[in-house]
C-alpha cells in the first residue's frame, strides 16, 4: 500500500503535469471547441483509457523497449505522426460542409473514444515519461512494484479525467458562441488543423530521451 505521504506530493505533481500545455490538452480544447463539450469529454475518456495502456507498459517493462530501441520508438511515433495529419486534413477540409444553421454530421461516440485512444496510446513520450515519474513514488516495502505502479496510474488517470472534463466544459461554451457564424466556424477548423500538423511535427522530433507533458 503506498503510504500517503508518497502518495500527496504524488498528486500535486501530476496536477501541475496534466494542467500544463501539452499536446492532449491541445487536443481536448480544440475538439471541444469545434464540436462542444461532449465531443470533448469522449476523446478525454478515450485519452484515459490509453493511460492503461501506458501503465500497463511500466509496470511490465516495456516502455524500456521504447527508450532503449530508436526502431521501435521511430515507428510508434510516426504511426501517431499520421494520425494527427490525418486529422489536421480533416479540420481543413471542414469548410466543405455547410455549418451556418446545422450542425456538423456528428461522429458516433464509439468513432469518438477511439480517436482518444489512439491520440494517447502512439504517443510514446507517455510511456517514456510515465517510466521516469511513477517510479520515484515506487518503494519495494510497499508491496508489490507493478500494483503501485497501476495504483498510481489510477491516480494519475483520476486526476487527468476531473482536469480535462473541466478544460472540455469552458472550451465548449467558447466553441458554442464561435460555432454561431460560419466565418468563426472556418478559422477555428483552420486554427486545429494548424494546431495539429504541429503536433505531429513535434511528435516527429522528438527522442526517446525527452520527458513530455
Amino acid at each position: 500500500m503506498i503510504p500517503i505521504e508518497s502518495l500527496i506530493p504524488f498528486m500535486l505533481a501530476s496536477i501541475i503535469l496534466i494542467a500544463s500545455p501539452g499536446p492532449d490538452n491541445l487536443f481536448v480544447i480544440t475538439q471541444s471547441a469545434i464540436h462542444g463539450s461532449k465531443t470533448g469529454i469522449l476523446v478525454t475518456l478515450g485519452l484515459v483509457t490509453g493511460l492503461i495502456f501506458h501503465t500497463s507498459a511500466v509496470a511490465f517493462g516495456v516502455a524500456a523497449l521504447l527508450q532503449t530501441s530508436d526502431i521501435a520508438f521511430t515507428i510508434l511515433k510516426t504511426v501517431g505522426a499520421l494520425y494527427l495529419i490525418y486529422l489536421a486534413w480533416q479540420a481543413f477540409s471542414a469548410h466543405k460542409t455547410k455549418i451556418k444553421g446545422e450542425k456538423l454530421p456528428p461522429r458516433s461516440a464509439s468513432q469518438l473514444y477511439r480517436r482518444g485512444i489512439i491520440m494517447n496510446i502512439t504517443n510514446p513520450k507517455v510511456s517514456i515519461f510515465f517510466l521516469a515519474f511513477l517510479p520515484q513514488f515506487v518503494a519495494p516495502e510497499n508491496g508489490a512494484i507493478a500494483g503501485q505502479v497501476f495504483v498510481l496510474g489510477a491516480v494519475f488517470a483520476a486526476l487527468g479525467l476531473s482536469i480535462f472534463i473541466v478544460f472540455s466544459l469552458l472550451a465548449g461554451k467558447i466553441g458554442t458562441w464561435l460555432n454561431q457564424s460560419e466565418k468563426a466556424q472556418l478559422y477555428i477548423n483552420r486554427v486545429a488543423g494548424v494546431v495539429f500538423i504541429g503536433l505531429a511535427l513535434n511528435l516527429l522530433t522528438t527522442s526517446n530521451h525527452i520527458e513530455p507533458h
